[in-house]
């Protein structure tokens, strides 16, 4: 005999535990179910991870991997309101990062600048010449109803994604591979309506020439 053929078999025919059988056999008593408690009780059962409610060892471990948290955009808001309060901007002129530095109502040029037009229904009466990476629908109009100007500069992510903020369409046309397999489909279907159609207008003339 072999200790290759010993040791295959090593295991196979283990005697299970018998358990509640007086507390000699050293699994008496609480019968290895411990005192008390839901894991004492029968029907319980518990999560592979769990360790009794407290932090899990797989969620106490850093994680590693991408993430998107790095790329968010960042900006530093300015309502209209503060804008056209403050003495640098009470008779109009130029918006842009620079002055509003220079005025104290963004800090530095760290981040994107964004103007939202919070300055209630009266509006504004001086005539501002707006220039930032995002300025809301709201801002614009209010500023365009002065007779002021703006233009928008866009962010990292509009120029990634080719996006024009100051046109009309501020549809994206940079499209990734994924979102042109999906623009396909319309026209796929849009060509093979137009074959059907063509087909079936030949057979209609077929058929009105086999009539004469």
């Amino acid at each position: 005999m072999m200790i290759h053929d010993i040791t295959v078999l090593a295991g196979r025919y283990k005697a299970r535990k018998r358990i509640g059988r007086g507390e000699g056999s050293g699994h008496g008593k609480q019968s290895g179910r411990g005192n008390k408690g839901a894991g004492s009780r029968s029907g319980t059962t518990a999560k592979k991870a769990f360790e009794g409610g407290q932090m899990p060892y797989f969620r106490r471990l850093p994680k590693f991997g991408f993430t998107n948290a790095q790329f968010k955009t960042r900006f530093w808001i300015v309502n209209l309101a503060n804008v056209v309060a403050h003495p640098a901007f009470a008779k109009g002129g130029t918006v842009n990062a620079e002055t509003l530095i220079k005025a104290g109502l963004i800090r530095d040029l760290s981040r994107d600048l964004k103007i939202l037009g919070n300055v209630g229904d009266e509006g504004i009466r001086v005539k501002l010449d707006v220039t930032a990476n995002r300025v809301s629908t709201k801002a614009r109009r209010i500023i365009e109803q002065a007779g002021g100007k703006v233009v928008e500069a866009g962010t990292r992510r509009d120029t990634t994604r080719g996006i024009d903020r100051n046109a009309e369409d501020k549809a994206p046309k940079n499209l990734t591979k994924k979102l042109k397999r999906g623009s396909k489909k319309p026209a796929l279907a849009a060509a093979a309506a137009a074959a059907a159609t063509a087909t079936a207008q030949a057979d209609g003339k077929a058929k009105g020439k086999a009539k004469k």
